[in-house]
């Protein structure tokens, strides 16, 4: 594999869109970090953050934001590997929900590192860690649809229930409240929503939380003060601890550098 082009951590601001094609030969990989909308053939939809795509020479590439729009994305030709793109569990200019975000986005940064290294083994080691990518991402979604499966007729019930978690973080989510939003019972709506998801449901509740927390401080001049309330905390020096805890740095420090 050859990799042509990289970016990492990308923002684009409101209302941003991508139109292309690749070049022949040429395979796109995607990782969206954001919500966004997508056509695929024809059909536009909204699609969660956490979303990879990867796009092959015959897509028409469409996507917008609404909002501000984070990813990642790799341009990159197979040269000798055209085996790896016939492997079955592949599938092409499909988006597809990686569960395990934290090492999607830690394996695109050390691949962004390592392209812009001069190591004697730099092409040999952005070969594996590309390859890496595509399997973890293929393999996971191969999880989930066989989840998914179980998961019925309870899927798009619990796929609504979390972008419902996602844009009201302002609630106070607990698991007997958003069992009671699927009519499950409590241990097997847990259950099956980490299966689903990969995990649990009130992890996910934080997620949010502080995703939307991120967004408002990028996008907003509310105080931290503020911030903490939209987002359901009701304890100012409780959201600055889980924020830094997730996040890596303070929410006031976050906003210094965007």
């Amino acid at each position: 594999m050859n990799i042509k082009s990289i970016g990492y951590d990308c923002v684009c601001g409101r209302d941003y869109s991508c139109s292309c094609k690749p070049e022949r030969g040429d395979y796109m990989l995607l990782f969206a970090k954001s919500r966004f909308i997508a056509d695929f053939s024809g059909i536009e939809g909204e699609y969660p953050e956490n979303t990879v795509i990867l796009y092959d020479d015959s897509a028409e590439i469409n996507f917008r934001s609404d909002g501000f729009f984070v990813f990642d994305w790799i341009i990159f030709s197979l040269e000798n590997e055209n085996e790896f793109a016939d492997a079955e569990y592949i599938e092409f200019n499909r988006p597809i929900f990686f569960s395990d975000s934290g090492l999607i986005s830690q394996l695109m940064r050390n691949i962004t590192e390592e392209y812009y290294s001069s190591g004697s083994r730099r092409l040999k080691m952005l070969n594996t860690m590309l390859k890496t990518v595509i399997i973890k991402a293929f393999e996971d979604c191969g999880l989930r649809d066989s989840v998914r499966q179980t998961a019925d007729p309870h899927y798009s019930a619990l796929v609504e229930l979390r972008e419902k978690i996602y844009r009201n973080p302002q609630i106070k989510w607990n698991v007997d409240l958003m069992a009671a939003d699927v009519n499950m019972s409590r241990s097997y709506f847990q259950h099956i929503y980490k299966e689903l998801f990969g995990v649990s449901c009130m992890s996910d509740v934080i997620s949010g939380k502080i995703e939307k927390a991120k967004e408002i401080l990028s996008e907003t001049a509310c105080t931290v003060s503020q911030v903490a309330a939209m987002c359901g905390y009701d304890n100012e020096e409780h959201f600055m601890r889980q924020f830094k805890k997730i996040v890596g740095v303070t929410p006031t420090s976050y906003r210094k550098k965007q």
